[in-house]
């Protein structure tokens, strides 16, 4: 394999085992010490939440059929993505590659724990956000260099 198909796999596999590691220690630690809340301090907690929906628990039901029709699409989409990143270059392919190494993760939790260990829970007060995993985030930024590279770079090479 050439050193450029190398590169995207090891940045794939970087996401992906970052994202493992990070989930198998905070499942570790709840296993350990029988809580959930793991770490909890002014704006930062780490509390173990098992989500069956999509990104940042959204579209979570207790409906078994839902789940697999969710993950069957979430499949479909991560092999449509994966084809992207081989049609396309540059800061585009690594906001793809951003986007697909972390959709593997949480896809990897679906398939063998039918559900995504979330534990990151940024908050302001009562305020919470989603609570959220890495995968999560690196698919977040992804979308966010795809959108700024839409928005920007491609109105630039235009003029």
């Amino acid at each position: 394999m050439s050193k450029y198909i190398m590169k995207n796999f090891l940045i794939i596999i970087i996401i992906f085992l970052s994202d493992r590691v990070s989930k198998f220690y905070v499942v570790s630690k709840n296993e350990e010490y029988l809580s959930p809340n793991l770490f909890m301090s002014k704006y930062l907690n780490i509390s173990l939440v098992w989500n069956e929906g999509i990104a940042f628990g959204l579209l979570s039901f207790d409906h078994k059929y839902f789940y697999n029709f969710l993950t069957i699409l979430i499949i479909i989409i991560a092999i449509i993505i994966f084809i992207m990143i081989w049609k396309h270059e540059g800061f585009k392919r690594y906001s793809l590659l951003m986007i697909f190494g972390g959709a593997l993760g949480n896809l990897y939790d679906r398939i063998f724990y039918k559900a995504v260990p979330d534990f990151i829970d940024f908050h302001v007060g009562n305020f919470h956000w989603f609570i959220f995993n890495i995968a999560d985030i690196f698919i977040t930024l992804g979308v966010i260099c795809l959108i700024y590279d839409e928005l920007f770079l491609i109105k630039k090479n235009k003029v």
